[in-house]
C-alpha cells in the first residue's frame, strides 16, 4: 500500500462529523449515484424497446425476404417458384436458422355490423410458430398438415375487438379480383403483439387457401422468409442470400428480389436508430452533472485540507504525490456513488422487468409496459466509462494543489 493511498483512506473513512466538506461530499456522491442509475435505466429501456419493436417486425416478415422481382410493393404479389435445391442451399448458409414459404392476399372481412380491410398471410406446415406462440392470448396455432386446405385462421385481438368476434366464431372474407370471391374462416387462435400497424392487418391462414384464390399451382407462392440467428449480421447474411439468388430465375423466367427487413421497413428502423441519439444525450448530461458535482466536492475538500497540504509539502511531498492523495479520495467517493447507482438502477429495472408495473399506451408506443433488457456488456462498459470519465475530470481541479505553498500557509496560520 502506497503512502498516498494510506492517507487518502484515512481521510475518507475517518472524517469528522463537523467537516465543512461533508455535505458537499454527500451531494457529489448522490449525484454520481443518481446519474449512473438514470443511465442504466435509459440503456435498459431503449435497448428493450428497440429489441421488442425489431422482433415484432421480424415476426411478421422474417429477417430476409425473397420475392418476385416484378412485384409492385403491395401484398398482391406475383408468384415465384423455388425448387428445394435452392432452399437447401440458402438454409446451409452460415447464420441462417430457417427458411419458410408464405403467400399474401388482401381482402375485406365483413360481419353483420362491421367491415375491415386485411391481408391474409398463408403459411404451410414448415412455418416457424415461435413468434405467434409467444404472442398467443387465446386458442392455438394452425394445423395445416391435412390433405385438404384448412379454413382455420389466427386473428389479432385488435381485430376481434373491432369486429365483435371471439374465439370459435366464423366470418366471411371477400376478395376483389376479376370477380368477387368469398371464403368462410373459423377463428382458432387470437394473438396480440400490441404492434397495431400489423395487428390490424394480418390474419394467418393456410397457404393453400391463398393459392386457390389466386389460381396458383401448389408450387407457387409469394416468397420465402429467411430467419437468421444474429440480427447484427443481417446485412452480411442478406448479401450472401442476394449473391445466391441474384443471377437465378424461377421456372417461369422471372428474377428474384432479395431484401432485408431493414430495407422493407426503412421508416421503422430509421426511427429506432434515432433512439440511440436520445441515449447519448442522456449519458452526456448525466456525466456532466455528476462530474460537476464531483469537481465542486473535490475543490471543497482541497480548501478544507489546505493546512494538511502545506504540512505535507513542507516535509518534502511533491505536488503529484499530494494530488494522488486527493485523486484516491475521489476514487473512493466515485466508487461509493457508483455502487449505490448500480443498486438503484438495476433494482428499478428488475422490478419493471418482473412486474411490468409501469404501463404504456400500446397504440402510441407499440408495447403495453415499459420494456427492459439487461445487456450486461453495455452495463459493464457504462460503469467503466463513468469511472474513467469521472477520474479524468478530477485531474484538472487537483492541479489547484500546485498553487498552494507552505510559506503562504504558515503566514496565513
Amino acid at each position: 500500500m502506497s503512502l498516498e493511498f494510506f492517507i487518502a483512506k484515512r481521510i475518507h473513512f475517518q472524517q469528522g462529523r463537523k467537516n465543512v466538506s461533508r455535505p458537499a461530499v454527500r451531494i457529489a456522491t448522490i449525484g454520481i449515484a443518481l446519474g449512473l442509475a438514470v443511465m442504466i435505466i435509459a440503456i435498459a429501456v431503449v435497448i428493450g424497446f428497440k429489441q421488442q419493436i425489431r422482433n415484432k417486425t421480424i415476426g411478421f416478415g422474417g429477417h430476409i425476404q425473397i420475392t418476385n422481382f416484378d412485384n409492385n410493393n403491395t401484398y398482391e404479389m406475383n408468384p415465384i417458384k423455388v425448387d428445394n435445391a435452392l432452399i437447401k442451399k440458402i438454409t446451409s448458409l452460415e447464420g441462417v436458422n430457417h427458411v419458410q414459404r408464405f403467400a399474401t392476399k388482401p381482402g375485406i372481412i365483413k360481419t353483420d355490423t362491421e367491415f375491415q380491410g386485411i391481408v391474409i398471410k398463408g403459411i404451410d406446415k414448415g412455418y416457424d410458430w415461435n413468434f405467434f406462440k409467444s404472442n398467443l392470448v387465446e386458442g392455438k396455432v394452425l394445423d395445416v398438415s391435412g390433405d385438404t386446405p384448412s379454413n382455420q385462421v389466427i386473428i389479432s385481438k385488435y381485430l376481434t375487438n373491432l369486429l365483435g368476434l371471439k374465439l370459435g366464431d366464423s366470418f366471411y372474407t371477400y376478395f376483389i379480383q376479376d370477380r368477387v370471391r368469398a371464403r368462410k374462416f373459423k377463428i382458432v387462435g387470437i394473438y396480440s403483439t400490441n404492434f397495431i400497424e400489423y395487428d390490424k392487418l394480418f390474419l394467418i391462414a393456410d397457404m393453400r387457401q391463398v393459392q386457390a384464390l389466386n389460381d396458383w399451382t401448389p408450387d407457387s407462392f409469394s416468397g420465402l422468409e429467411v430467419l437468421i440467428n444474429d440480427f447484427n449480421k443481417i446485412d452480411e447474411v442478406g448479401d450472401a442470400v442476394y449473391s445466391m439468388t441474384a443471377n437465378r430465375f424461377n421456372k417461369e423466367g422471372s428474377a428474384y428480389s432479395t431484401q432485408t427487413i431493414k430495407q422493407l421497413n426503412p421508416q421503422i428502423f430509421s426511427w429506432l436508430d434515432l433512439l440511440d441519439m436520445n441515449v447519448w444525450v442522456i449519458l452526456i448530461l448525466m456525466l456532466a452533472v455528476a462530474g460537476f458535482n464531483m469537481i465542486s466536492g473535490l475543490l471543497i475538500l482541497i480548501l478544507e485540507r489546505t493546512n494538511m497540504i502545506g504540512i505535507l509539502k513542507s516535509i518534502g511531498a511533491t505536488d503529484w504525490s499530494v494530488r494522488k492523495i486527493f485523486l484516491y479520495h475521489s476514487f473512493f467517493l466515485i466508487g461509493k456513488g457508483m455502487l449505490w447507482g448500480n443498486v438503484i438502477g438495476l433494482s428499478l429495472c428488475a422490478i419493471q422487468y418482473f412486474t411490468g408495473v409501469v404501463p404504456l399506451d400500446p397504440t402510441a408506443y407499440y408495447v403495453a409496459t415499459v420494456p427492459i433488457t439487461f445487456n450486461w456488456l453495455y452495463i459493464i462498459l457504462l460503469n467503466v466509462g463513468t469511472l474513467a470519465a469521472s477520474l479524468l475530470m478530477m485531474i484538472g481541479p487537483s492541479y489547484l494543489i500546485t498553487k498552494i505553498t507552505p510559506a503562504k500557509i504558515i503566514r496565513y496560520e
